[in-house]
């Protein structure tokens, strides 16, 4: 059975190419452009693991995250979070969250489904 990834990132290149590089890793993938969105597939699909954009349109994405971690249905789930806000205010932001981690933008194409992976359980 192949595991579920959820991409959640308000740029649509930056969601096309994680959606691709995950995909042909072998995952399945399932995508949101925004957090509402992206907390709703979460509820329904159960990922294996979230990737999620720091910053989406109508919430930060520590924000969704602590919505999930009071979901019993996805508490549990790891969430990355994919962003290019690597400075010291978003690094405690993102520390705060349990079951959570980072993968700095841009993005490294050829290692990032490895880097991935090694954040599931």
């Amino acid at each position: 059975m192949r595991k579920k990834v959820l991409v959640v990132d308000d740029n649509g290149n930056n969601l096309m190419l994680e959606k691709d590089l995950l995909e042909v890793a072998g995952f399945q993938v399932f995508d949101a452009e925004n957090a509402a969105d992206g907390i709703a597939i979460a509820r329904r699909e159960k990922p294996d693991l979230i990737l999620m954009d720091v910053r989406l349109p109508d919430m930060r994405g520590t924000e969704a995250a602590g919505i999930l971690r009071q979901d019993k249905g996805t508490l549990d789930i790891p969430i990355v979070f994919v962003t290019a806000s690597v400075m010291a205010e978003g690094r405690d932001e993102i520390d705060g969250i349990s079951n959570s981690g980072f993968i700095g933008k841009p993005i490294n194409t050829r290692t990032f489904a490895k880097e991935v992976s090694q954040f599931m359980k």
